[in-house]
């Protein structure tokens, strides 16, 4: 959507398919980071977004046995927002799509799901979609697969893939939220448990991380499992389990960690989850997906204003975005091994590694850290309009 946005800004025709008739579903990645509300400040965006329902949230911190520790602050950074923005993004991708709708060279078309692509020889020309009246031929071109992990256009095209093990999926329930339980981001951790709570104004949001592949073991016993495990981790949570009625009201985000050797074959480019699959730790993934899309969307205007598009164009976009990618994996790998691995495995209440102790007690890490994942490596900006 934010790809879309930028090139119909620059009179370049866009088609968007969305399998779905609206954005209205539960998202993991509902963190938008200072780099993104940049982004959406260069846009005049902002204001608009700002008045729909959110949390800013300026320090993070983790809550052990042996008490609460602050792990990221942002409150000191030099940024017109030093802040992380949580708000539904169904939101979020409203805003981008009124906004790009606007436009005369902008067309979004809803309940169009991509189930193939069109070749032309070894080039691919167009895709394939579902749509309420019968199949849809759409021909362009470039592709761009933002279709996430899984990406339908990833496999058809048959790009390798380097995966990474990721030791844990997520539950993902929402529970009621009262004025006494104060606001912001919440995360515990036990007894071979780690819960995150995300304040979303009425209800809480709550990811409950399991081991991978432990879904179908959990899901064969009773709700009432999961409902005693949160009131022993999150007392004031664990009182509220009662509204989660059965395992119908659980979803499961099964993680991945990955990314593709090459991001880009004859006639498609593949950005944000399509090209690099992230953890949930830190909820970067929106936020490298936007930076993606304002970086791929420079690159390519740029050789669209002199001539048809070519191989080099999308070895720029994949060279552009390589180094934040990569590094941002190799901070989620460790992660996983230095918090999560040990928080799971344990069958003890959990006190703070000496890391997270030492960290507590250093405020410019905290920054430093609060910088790497809300700004990151290499943040990306909007290029004025070519008039």
């Amino acid at each position: 959507m934010m790809l879309g946005l930028f090139l119909a800004r620059e009179g370049i025709d866009v088609v968007v398919l969305e399998k779905h008739a609206d954005f209205l579903r539960d998202f993991l990645d509902d963190t938008v980071h200072p780099s993104t509300l940049d982004v959406l400040d260069e846009l005049g965006l902002q204001d608009k977004l700002s008045r729909l329902p959110h949390r800013d949230v300026s320090r993070v911190q983790v809550s052990f046995v042996d008490g609460t520790y602050p792990i990221a602050d942002f409150n000191r950074l030099p940024l017109a927002h030093p802040y992380i923005r949580f708000m539904p993004q169904w939101h979020f991708l409203n805003v981008l799509a009124e906004a790009a709708e606007e436009l005369p060279t902008f067309r979004l078309l809803r309940r169009h799901e991509v189930t193939d692509v069109l070749r032309h020889g070894d080039a691919v020309v167009g895709v394939v979609a579902d749509s309420p009246g019968g199949p849809v031929h759409v021909r362009a071109g470039l592709m761009v697969a933002a279709d996430g992990r899984g990406s339908v256009i990833q496999r058809r095209t048959r790009l390798a893939v380097r995966r990474f093990a990721a030791p844990m999926d997520v539950l993902w329930f929402r529970v009621g939220r009262e004025a006494a339980d104060g606001e912001g981001l919440d995360m515990h951790v036990g007894t071979g448990r780690l819960v995150l709570a995300i304040d979303r104004g009425d209800y809480w949001q709550v990811a409950y991380v399991v081991h991978k592949g432990t879904d179908g073991v959990l899901r064969a016993g009773d709700v009432d499992e999961l409902r005693r495990s949160m009131t022993e981790l999150v007392p004031a949570l664990g009182r509220r389990m009662s509204e989660i009625r059965g395992w119908d009201d659980v979803k499961i985000l099964t993680v991945q960690l990955d990314r593709l050797d090459r991001w880009h074959a004859p006639g498609v480019l593949c950005i944000g989850d399509a090209a690099h699959a992230m953890s949930p730790v830190g909820g970067v993934g929106i936020n490298l997906a936007v930076q993606d899309a304002v970086a791929a969307a420079r690159i390519l205007t740029r050789r669209l204003r002199i001539g048809p598009l070519d191989t080099i164009t999308l070895v720029a976009v994949q060279r552009r975005r390589r180094l934040p990618t990569v590094a941002t994996q190799l901070g989620q790998r460790a992660a996983h091994r230095l918090l999560v691995e040990p928080a799971l495995r344990t069958n003890e209440p959990v006190p703070a590694p000496a890391a997270v102790k030492l960290l507590a007690r250093l405020p410019v890490v905290q920054r430093l850290i609060a910088r790497m994942v809300g700004v990151g490596l290499r943040p990306e900006h909007v290029a004025p309009m070519i008039q």
